[in-house]
């Protein structure tokens, strides 16, 4: 997987990300597994998904990250360490396993070093009773969903794939042009072959729907406010960075957009509405 990603981001968007994802689709999840559940997360990053479903979940669990990043398997330790710690639970293991003693029964995880890229031919699924992501469908392309769709016989629920529902307020007479060539930056090859971007989501419950998975999705957009101004400047910062590669002429009416858009955030005159959906596909 060429794509990396900055842990300092990850932490960034963290609570973006459990604010916008759908509950509702998620406790659909919750209530498909088993008692004492194995779930496997794909491209888990810091463990940002475990520490949202795992107090879902509740009871004994256990979990093993899949990522290509040794760097982000070690955070996602040493993050969700220190998140058990603040929840007051007693925490056990070593540096290639953590138990996090909670009331209900033990959250044990385990970490996998792996290119998701590569695959097919690396990951086992038999003994996992769901596969989980998060902001991974959209980098992936057709045939790794119609790989995954036909490997996989558990539940797969994967959160926060943009959907396209993009919205900057105010308006500003630029963002046609950014959202545009920040739209052809997502589609190119992350290191999976040509990424779907907003195609994703129609993609997976397509795939998923064709081999007898019961499908759903629902809206899990973030919602930044005025005053989260430090998630404001990673999106402006962002998006004009990924529009300039993809559309390079453009490259000083989107730096006139970044401009005026750090000036509007500054002001406390600018929120954004970033559109994600997520979906649960459950085998019949």
């Amino acid at each position: 997987m060429s794509e990396n990603f900055d842990a300092g981001w990850l932490t960034l968007r963290e609570p973006f990300d459990h604010a916008a994802r759908n509950h509702a689709l998620a406790m659909r999840l919750v209530g498909a597994l088993p008692v004492k559940p194995r779930l496997i997360d794909l491209g888990a990053g810091t463990g940002s998904l475990f520490r949202y479903l795992a107090p879902m979940i509740d009871g004994a669990q256990s979990w093993t990250f899949i990522d290509a990043d040794p760097a982000l398997l070690d955070e996602a330790f040493n993050v969700t360490a220190d998140w058990a710690d603040g929840l007051g639970y007693r925490i056990s293991g070593d540096d290639s396993a953590l138990t996090i003693h909670a009331p209900g029964g033990d959250w044990v995880m385990d970490g996998e070093l792996h290119d998701l890229a590569a695959i097919p031919g690396g990951l086992a699924f038999r003994e996992a009773d769901a596969v989980v992501c998060s902001a991974l469908l959209d980098l992936v392309s057709v045939g790794w969903i119609t790989w995954l769709a036909g490997t996989l016989r558990v539940p797969f629920y994967a959160a926060l794939s943009v959907d396209g529902r993009d919205g900057w307020l105010p308006f500003h007479p630029v963002d046609a042009v950014m959202r545009a060539g920040f739209r052809r930056d997502q589609r190119r090859n992350k290191g999976f072959g040509r990424a779907l971007g907003t195609g994703a989501i129609a993609e997976a419950l397509r795939a998923f729907s064709t081999l007898g998975f019961r499908v759903s999705s629902a809206p899990a957009d973030w919602m930044v406010p005025r005053t989260a101004l430090a998630m404001l400047d990673a999106l402006i910062v962002g998006g004009e960075r990924a529009a300039v590669a993809a559309l390079p002429a453009q490259r000083h009416v989107l730096s006139g957009w970044r401009e005026a858009r750090h000036a509007q955030a500054m002001g406390l005159r600018l929120a954004v509405r970033i559109g994600h959906r997520d979906i649960l596909a459950l085998p019949k």
